[in-house]
């Protein structure tokens, strides 16, 4: 079932349950009775990330308390994304964008992976994972990815566990086409790993060639910067080997 994207989404924390109706938080109660002036009555979607999207109804007993209730539900709960997706910190605006365009292509987990050349730092998981919920709020997503403290790249590749294939984009692969690599993948359970804009250095190139988890694949002719990079990948993995199919 495909979302309705007429209606206004907001995540919440609350259990939903049909006639279980809840409080809406001090933030939430700002956002809805003075920004989007919503009145008695007024309806929206809400979800959790567990229970599947409901459509709600705001109710104020009082003049500063709402109350959501929820009426019906509009679309069951997905599966969580299987999809590990492995980034670079990159400057604050820009890695608010990669967040978002892992989030709207199926990312089920975010793991900030420190590399030699990496530019930005994670100032807080706490906002990051915020950043994931607005963009699941606006784009219609269900499950919430979930954002894992960031990791050096070598700690995270002698933890990793088994039966996860990485695959990682390699701009100094010899080839330009990245589907014959991504054909030989037999693994169901996957992981992108998107470099930062200064690129892998040869030693964490070197490493991450001779592990037999791991797969490189290029993207085409072009150079591309690093947020670009991974929009283009994670469109790539999910066509060829993702849920696109």
């Amino acid at each position: 079932m495909r979302a309705n994207y007429r209606m206004q989404r907001l995540y919440v924390t609350a259990d939903l349950a049909h006639a279980q109706a809840f409080e809406a938080t001090a933030e939430q109660f700002n956002y809805l009775a003075h920004v989007l002036r919503f009145d008695d009555g007024a309806e929206l979607l809400v979800f959790n990330g567990r229970h599947g999207e409901w459509r709600a109804s705001v109710n104020f007993p009082t003049r500063k308390k709402i109350l959501l209730m929820p009426v019906e539900e509009t679309r069951p709960q997905p599966a969580d994304s299987d999809l590990y997706f492995l980034f670079a910190p990159l400057k604050v605006g820009r890695m608010d964008y990669l967040v978002q365009k892992a989030v709207e292509m199926g990312a089920g987990v975010l793991q900030p992976v420190m590399t030699q050349h990496v530019q930005g730092k994670i100032g807080s998981v706490e906002r990051l994972q915020a950043n994931a919920v607005e963009a699941a709020e606006q784009c219609g997503i269900l499950a919430i990815p979930r954002v894992a403290e960031p990791q050096k790249l070598r700690d995270l590749l002698e933890r990793w566990p088994a039966g996860r294939r990485i695959i990682y984009c390699d701009e100094d692969s010899a080839t330009q086409n990245p589907l014959p690599a991504l054909s030989r993948i037999e693994e169901k359970s996957l992981a992108l790993l998107v470099g930062p804009e200064g690129g892998f250095s040869e030693e964490e190139r070197g490493l991450l060639r001779s592990l037999p988890f791991v797969t490189a694949i290029p993207l085409g002719p072009r150079i591309l910067r690093a947020d670009t990079a991974a929009v283009a990948a994670m469109a790539v993995v999910q066509a060829a080997i993702g849920d696109w199919r």
